[in-house]
């Protein structure tokens, strides 16, 4: 979960920076400095978010796999005993 964030974090403050570089303004501005914090925090929250959503989807995916295998299982069990009948 920390990579994610810490990633994210990266990615706004890199974008700020891109910003400022496609602006061709200095990047170290004194009077400016409290945006990178500001992106930063943007893209921590969006990595956060995105943590969330990963887990949400994950725990779903794992839901519909397992009642995959169990139909398949009674179908197999079925089609086994129908087998079973049709040869006896």
């Amino acid at each position: 979960m920390v990579h994610r964030i810490l990633f994210w974090t990266g990615f706004g403050v890199i974008t700020r920076a891109w910003q400022l570089g496609i602006e061709m303004r200095p990047l170290f501005e004194r009077s400016r400095l409290w945006a990178y914090p500001l992106f930063g925090g943007v893209g921590a929250s969006f990595g956060y978010w995105l943590q969330g959503v990963d887990e949400r989807q994950t725990a779903v995916l794992q839901e519909r796999r397992s009642a995959i295998l169990e139909k398949r299982a009674r179908r197999a069990q079925r089609e086994a005993e129908s087998a079973e009948a049709t040869t006896a």
